[in-house]
């Protein structure tokens, strides 16, 4: 048995029913790409060594965890939503291929959590796009703003994320890459007046959001990451006021 257990966002997304299933399970694994979660304190929560896989062992070596899975019962800790990720999606294939049974313990993501944070409705959010790094660029996340903007929707930009270099994206620098893509393709998809959310944190006391023009959200300061970027299309009036109450938003910029 192979059970994915979301572990959600921030210090204490894991549910109860999964919390349990890891503690009683032969071995327990955690992939912690996006995770801030240091491992000590996922240890800690559980009550029990974990042993911690990267991505790339997941994606192009998960024989170990198969192996224990086919005669044990084992247990893959993620964070957010376990399969929201298609690195897992394709475990859990590779699982069912081996006629190894599976289960998944779902638990709050990012894609569930943007909406609440910032008041936003959740079904007028288009397709999310991540920004990635300046030596690994891509107008993608440009393009998926620019139609779902023409189409009146919401988006949600992921920030990217190297976990084996200790780097994570922060909103000051998804705004610039952002900006400089403006002045390539020159769609007025993200100008330095579009309105724009900066979520830092999410799930954890000490979240922060902020919403403003593109420009004024470089210069405040998130703290630490992880970092998201959410750019708003058509408001609802409950929306606008939202954004007003819960992230600071200029009347100006909302109306």
């Amino acid at each position: 048995m192979l059970t994915f257990i979301g572990l959600g966002i921030g210090s204490g997304g894991i549910s109860l029913r999964g919390l349990e299933m890891a503690r009683k399970a032969d071995f327990v694994y955690a992939e912690l790409y996006t995770s801030s979660l240091p491992p000590q304190d996922l240890e800690a929560m559980i009550g029990r060594p974990v042993s911690i896989v990267d991505r790339k062992t997941v994606e192009e070596n998960p024989a170990e965890i198969l192996e224990n899975a086919r005669k044990s019962n084992v247990v893959l800790l993620v964070p957010g939503d376990p399969m929201v990720a298609t690195t897992h999606v394709d475990l859990r294939l590779r699982a069912a291929r081996m006629g190894i049974e599976t289960r998944v313990v779902h638990a709050a993501s990012i894609f569930s959590a943007a909406p609440g944070i910032t008041g936003l409705q959740s079904y007028r959010f288009g397709p999310s796009a991540t920004v990635p790094f300046p030596d690994n660029p891509s107008a993608r996340p440009y393009e998926v703003l620019a139609e779902n903007l023409r189409a009146g929707l919401h988006t949600l930009l992921l920030l990217d994320v190297r976990a084996e270099e200790g780097r994570a994206m922060t909103i000051r620098e998804a705004v610039e890459i952002m900006l400089g893509l403006e002045g390539r393709l020159r769609m007025g998809a993200f100008t330095g007046d579009r309105l724009a959310v900066g979520i830092a944190r999410a799930g954890w006391e000490d979240c922060v959001v902020k919403a403003d023009r593109a420009v004024k959200l470089m210069k405040f300061d998130f703290g630490g990451p992880p970092h998201v970027l959410v750019v708003p299309g058509k408001l609802h009036f409950m929306e606008a006021e939202a954004l007003r109450a819960f992230a600071g938003a200029p009347e100006e910029l909302i109306r």
